[in-house]
């Protein structure tokens, strides 16, 4: 799971690979806009089949955070 969601966050930002670990933010350390962020919940929501609640999206800040909501909404 946590290769795939490499891989779209390469197709929003221009980053280099090993700056995306667990740990990163997605604003402040891989360059995300709000814009960019919601266009990958919608990638995520059509690749894993899952609905992220737009309410939820406020509390996902690293990758660790978005991975961790991902594997309980596909459990």
């Amino acid at each position: 799971m946590f290769e795939q969601l490499k891989e779209m966050i390469c197709e929003f930002v221009e980053v280099d690979e090993a700056k995306i670990t667990m740990d990163a933010k997605l604003i402040e350390d891989l360059g995300f806009n709000s814009y960019d962020l919601m266009c990958l919940i919608g990638e995520i929501e059509e690749h894993w089949d899952i609905e992220v609640d737009e309410k939820d999206v406020i509390h996902l800040h690293t990758v660790q955070e978005v991975l961790d909501y991902m594997s309980h909404q596909v459990a």
